[in-house]
C-alpha cells in the first residue's frame, strides 16, 4: 500500500500521513494539552457522572492502567473512566473549525495504550499529536449538517483515539487504517443529550469515543480487519451522517504544521460558544466601572451556533448555566473573570444576576456568521440611562490561536481546577513538573503516579 496511491481509501492515505515524525515543538505543545486535560479531569473526577462511571466500571482494582484520582483498572475500563472526566466542566480544549474537543478522547486512549504496551513519555506525546491530527481533520470535514444532530467529539473522537493508540502500539500504516475503520463503525453521540438536564450522556460520548478508539487499535494489532472505506463508502460515515460534508477534505494539507497548533485553550468554565461574549463583557466591565448598575439593556450579536446552543435566559442547572449567554454575560459584568463557582446554583439563582441576565437579548449576526467557524466572535451593545450606547467586541475568543492564552494563565487555570478536584499543593507541583518535562523523554511513571494520587505508588 502506498500513501500516494489515489486508489487507496481515505483511511489508508490518512494512516500514511499520520506516520510522519513528530518534532520537538509539537511535543512541547502536546505536553501543554496533556496538562490542560489533566486539570479538567482532576476537577471532573469529583462530579456525579464520574462517580457513576467509576461505580459501574471500576471493578478491576490492581490492574495495569492509571485512572485519574482512582485505583488502576484494566485498559478498557480505565479509558472509559478517564474519557468521561475531561469534558464534565466544559473547560477542555477545542478546535474551533472542527467544533470538537480533542483532549477528552485522544489523551486517555494514548495514555492507556502506552501503559498497556510500555510506551515512554515521547511515545505518549507522539500518540497525542497524531490523535489530535486525525480527529481534527475529520471534524473539519463533516460539515454543519453533521453538527446539527451529532456531537462531533463523540462521533469523530473514535478516529482520534484510534490514531493515538495505533501510534503508541507502533502499528504500521496498514494496521492503523484498519484501526481507523473499526473506530469509525463505532461512532456515536446525539445532541439530544443537551435538551435533557438530567442526562449524563455527553460524558458517555467522550468515554465511548476513547474506548472505541483504543479497542479498535487493540483489535487491529491482533489482525482484526475493519472497513477501509468507512469514510467515503456508499453506506459509510459521510453518507450516513454528514449531509453536505466532504470526505476528501480529510486529506487537505493546509500547511506543514500539525493541526494541534490550531487548538484553543478555554479560560472560562462555559461552553466555548459563549467565550467571545464573555471576553466582550469583561472589557465592558472595565470601561463601565460603577455604571454597571445603571445598565438598561444588553444586546449580544454573535454567530448562529452560539445562539442555538447558548440562548438560555433562565438556566436551572449547572450545565444549563454553562450554556447560557445571558448568565455568563451577567456574571462577567457583575463579578469579573469567571471560575467554577460562578456557574453554581447560588450564582445563577442570585436575584441580582437573574435581573441583569433578563436584560440580555441574543441575536445572530451575519458578520459573525461569515467568519465562523474560523473565528468565534461576538459583540455587545449596552444601553445606558442617558441614552448612550457602549459597544465592545471580541473577534477572537481568548485562548484561540489568534488570541493566545498566556502560559501563566494556563497554569492559573490548572491550579484552579486541580484545587477544585481536591489536589493538594504537593501533588499539584508534581503534576506541573512531570507534565512540563514529558518532552524531555523518560518513563511515564512520575506523571501517572501524580495523576492517580499522591498517596498511590
Amino acid at each position: 500500500m502506498s500513501g500516494q496511491n489515489p486508489n487507496c481509501s481515505i483511511t489508508e492515505r490518512l494512516a500514511w500521513r499520520l506516520k510522519r515524525p513528530v518534532d520537538a515543538p509539537a511535543r512541547e505543545r502536546a505536553a501543554r494539552h496533556v496538562l490542560d486535560w489533566t486539570a479538567c479531569a482532576l476537577a471532573g473526577a469529583r462530579s456525579e457522572p464520574a462517580r457513576a462511571m467509576s461505580a459501574a466500571l471500576g471493578g478491576q482494582s490492581g490492574s495495569s492502567c492509571t485512572v485519574v484520582s482512582g485505583d488502576p483498572q484494566g485498559a478498557l475500563d480505565a479509558v472509559m473512566i478517564n474519557g468521561a472526566l475531561g469534558n464534565v466542566l466544559e473547560m477542555d480544549d477545542v478546535d474551533k473549525r472542527a467544533i470538537l474537543h480533542p483532549g477528552p478522547t485522544v489523551i486517555p486512549a494514548a495514555l492507556a495504550a502506552c501503559e498497556l504496551y510500555g510506551g515512554d513519555a515521547l511515545a505518549f506525546l507522539d500518540a497525542v499529536v497524531r490523535g489530535y491530527e486525525a480527529v481534527i481533520r475529520l471534524g473539519r470535514a463533516v460539515g454543519p449538517g453533521h453538527y446539527a444532530y451529532w456531537h462531533n467529539t463523540g462521533t469523530c473522537g473514535p478516529f482520534g483515539a484510534a490514531a493515538a493508540a495505533a501510534s503508541a502500539f507502533g502499528l504500521d500504516a496498514g494496521m492503523t487504517a484498519h484501526a481507523l475503520g473499526l473506530a469509525g463503525t463505532q461512532a456515536s453521540g446525539f445532541w439530544q443529550t443537551r435538551h435533557e438536564a438530567q442526562s449524563m450522556a455527553k460524558q458517555l460520548h467522550t468515554a465511548r469515543a476513547a474506548h472505541a478508539g483504543l479497542s479498535a487499535a487493540m483489535l487491529a494489532r491482533s489482525g482484526f480487519k475493519g472497513p477501509l472505506q468507512i469514510l467515503e463508502g456508499p453506506q459509510g460515515f459521510f453518507a450516513a451522517t454528514c449531509p453536505g460534508g466532504d470526505p476528501d477534505a480529510v486529506l487537505v494539507a493546509e500547511d506543514e504544521n500539525w493541526a494541534m497548533f490550531d487548538v484553543s485553550f478555554k479560560p472560562w468554565p462555559a461552553c466555548r460558544h459563549a467565550h467571545a461574549a464573555i471576553d466582550a463583557a469583561l472589557e465592558a466591565r472595565e470601561r463601565l466601572g460603577e455604571r454597571i448598575t445603571q445598565i438598561q439593556a444588553i444586546e449580544v450579536a454573535t454567530y448562529s451556533d452560539a445562539v442555538t446552543f447558548c440562548d438560555n435566559a433562565k438556566p436551572d442547572t449547572v450545565l444549563e448555566a454553562k450554556f447560557s449567554l445571558q448568565h455568563a454575560i451577567a456574571a462577567a459584568l457583575l463579578i469579573g473573570p469567571l471560575d467554577l463557582s460562578h456557574f453554581e446554583p447560588a450564582m445563577f439563582n442570585a436575584p441580582h444576576l437573574r435581573a441583569l441576565a433578563a436584560k440580555v437579548s441574543v441575536r445572530a449576526d451575519e458578520r459573525f456568521n461569515q467568519a465562523y467557524p474560523a473565528r468565534y466572535g461576538a459583540a455587545l451593545a449596552i444601553a445606558l440611562p442617558d441614552g448612550g450606547l457602549m459597544e465592545t467586541q471580541a473577534l477572537d475568543a481568548l485562548g484561540d490561536p489568534e488570541n493566545p492564552l498566556p502560559e501563566a494563565v494556563l497554569i492559573d487555570k490548572v491550579r484552579m481546577l486541580a484545587e477544585a478536584g481536591g489536589c493538594g499543593s504537593e501533588r499539584l507541583d508534581r503534576l506541573l513538573q512531570t507534565a512540563f518535562t514529558l518532552p524531555q523523554g523518560g518513563m511515564l511513571a512520575g506523571f501517572t503516579s501524580a495523576l492517580a494520587g499522591a498517596d498511590r505508588p
